[in-house]
């Protein structure tokens, strides 16, 4: 594989021979390609490199959740940073030790989330005239 591009899902197979610096170096170059700026490119790729690999492993609730994304509007990169910002917030409560006694239920309430999102729910929390690349 020699470039990465989130309009275009990633052949599964392809994309997991990978391995995570190089899935995280094909998406930075992405986005320096299209002079995107982002605050921390390494951690916005990081963040596309696990919606990513979910999605060709085929974790079901993302997978449903890209497809209902796409329906309800969004381009296919939008749809993977609206479920990175699922992961985010997942990922900070991960840190909370007061919010996660038990780390199977927190990745529980993940699945649950993303089955939720929708499209305007995450345009209600972006912030209007950020480009989120």
């Amino acid at each position: 594989m020699h470039r990465y591009d989130p309009g275009k899902a990633p052949d599964p197979e392809l994309w997991l021979s990978l391995d995570e610096d190089e899935r995280a170096m094909l998406i930075e170059a992405f986005h320096r390609k299209q002079r995107i700026k982002l605050p921390n490119v390494k951690a916005h790729a990081l963040f596309h490199v696990i919606i990513e690999n979910q999605i060709a492993e085929g974790l079901d609730c993302v997978v449903r959740a890209m497809a209902r994304l796409q329906t309800q509007g969004l381009s296919r990169h939008d749809s993977v940073h609206a479920i990175g910002w699922v992961m985010a917030l997942h990922v900070n409560d991960l840190m909370n030790p007061e919010l996660v006694q038990d780390p199977s239920k927190a990745n529980q309430r993940y699945e649950a989330v993303v089955e939720r999102l929708s499209a305007q729910s995450w345009l209600d929390q972006v912030e209007p005239d950020v480009d989120y690349g």
